[in-house]
């Protein structure tokens, strides 16, 4: 689609990915709504920001009630609790799902009907590395991101007949908040945006950003030994 003259709503545009994402739609023309929980938060001149929280099915309707123009969705709003899946908080369990799976669901329920009455557009899911790999270190986020990507793949063929096309960022650590403590290899998250933007313009629906995604992504057909071979 082209992003010059679109309309596009990013989920947690206050920070990270999702700021860097609103400026680089920003200047290549679009629209921007900027979706944070705390809308006083966004400090991105030239975006309209909105109060969104994901999980709360009444903001999602408002929100999708006072951005009514738009053509083009960025979920990205997302939260890593690092929660074991053996003896961690099954109430941190759900909130990663709640946000990840359900929130993004919920949202993409909300501003499907808008798009397709709009003429048809994009919803991008901001995905992980870590939807098609599953780590100890992000167990229950590795879950979340996984039941994600499935929901994305469902939801590509179910939306196709309404003109809105259904796309999945998949990228590892970005230089973030989030991955402040990594010491590992990070993506500059300006780029990754660009990146993603560049898919959305080129109706791409699986966008894979940095090496560590393509290396998984290939593994994959080698199955549980080719991605896991520490197990016995």
């Amino acid at each position: 689609m082209k992003i010059a003259g679109s309309t596009a709503l990013v989920t947690g545009a206050n920070r990270g990915l999702g700021r860097h994402l609103a400026a680089e739609l920003l200047a290549r023309g679009a629209t921007v709504y900027a979706g944070a929980r705390n809308p006083d938060s966004v400090d991105l001149p030239g975006v309209t920001p909105v109060r969104l929280d994901i999980t709360d099915p009444a903001s999602v309707a408002a929100a999708a009630e006072l951005a009514g123009g738009v053509n083009l969705l960025i979920n990205n709003a997302g939260i890593d609790t690092r929660t074991d899946l053996l003896d961690g908080d099954l109430d941190l369990i759900r909130l990663e799902l709640e946000t990840h799976y359900i929130g993004t669901l919920s949202t993409i329920r909300a501003f499907a009907p808008v798009i397709a009455g709009n003429g048809g557009g994009t919803v991008l899911n901001v995905l992980s590395v870590l939807s098609w790999f599953g780590s100890p270190i992000h167990p229950a986020y590795s879950v979340a991101k996984s039941a994600e990507w499935a929901m994305t793949n469902v939801l590509r063929v179910q939306l196709a007949d309404r003109r809105v096309r259904v796309a999945g960022l998949h990228v590892g650590y970005l230089d973030t908040d989030m991955a402040a403590d990594v010491t590992g290899p990070k993506s500059d998250p300006a780029s990754i945006a660009r990146i993603g933007v560049d898919g959305i313009e080129a109706d791409a629906y699986e966008i894979v950003a940095d090496d560590i995604s393509r290396q998984v992504q290939a593994g994959l057909a080698g199955g549980v030994g080719a991605l896991y071979p520490q197990l016995p």
